[in-house]
């Protein structure tokens, strides 16, 4: 399946990877930026395949309760409640808490419309954890995945979110808004 998944991205679909995926740490979060459509989720398996590493998501626990709940365990999802009364942030850490392994990828924008702001639980998530946040810009524009060196969560939220963002300036999702 990895040779597979390396012909379709390198040479069917021709995409390249900058950077180095940090194969060394068991345990960080990984913001994915642009989230602008599903095909995201599929270019983020391949890379997955691609790479040979485990990575993981959450998704919404009825997700997983479902006929097709084999395939979100089998593709690395975390079942986790999110309903209103829940702090989806601590139930996150207590999955970074009980795992030996769990590198968890998620959007920060939090939908695939456009935001004006970020969504900050990835940074409360990798802060409470312990954890170094890990950038990835999926740009369809150049067609690469860029992966940025681990990053420690400073007491500087201000920075650190000016940090991210500039990792990310100019990086063009598959729909463009």
């Amino acid at each position: 399946m990895r040779q597979l998944s390396k012909f379709i991205y390198f040479k069917l679909l021709g995409w390249k990877m900058i950077g180095e995926f940090p194969s060394h740490l068991d345990k960080f979060v990984i913001i994915v930026v642009p989230h602008t459509s599903w095909w995201d989720f599929v270019l983020g398996l391949l890379v997955r395949k691609v790479l040979n590493e485990e990575i993981n998501y959450i998704g919404k626990k009825s997700l997983f309760d479902s006929p097709f709940g084999w395939f979100f365990r089998w593709t690395g999802g975390a079942p986790i409640d999110r309903n209103k009364n829940n702090d989806t942030v601590s139930a996150t850490v207590k999955i970074f808490n009980e795992r030996k392994k769990f590198r968890l990828a998620l959007s920060p924008e939090g939908t695939r419309k456009k935001v004006e702001k970020w969504k900050t639980g990835f940074y409360f998530i990798a802060k409470h954890a312990n954890v170094p946040i890990v950038m990835v810009a999926f740009d369809y524009g150049k067609k690469e995945v860029r992966f940025s060196e681990p990053q420690i969560v400073s007491n500087d939220q201000e920075a650190d979110m000016e940090k991210y963002n500039t990792f990310f300036k100019g990086v063009e999702g598959k729909v463009m808004r």
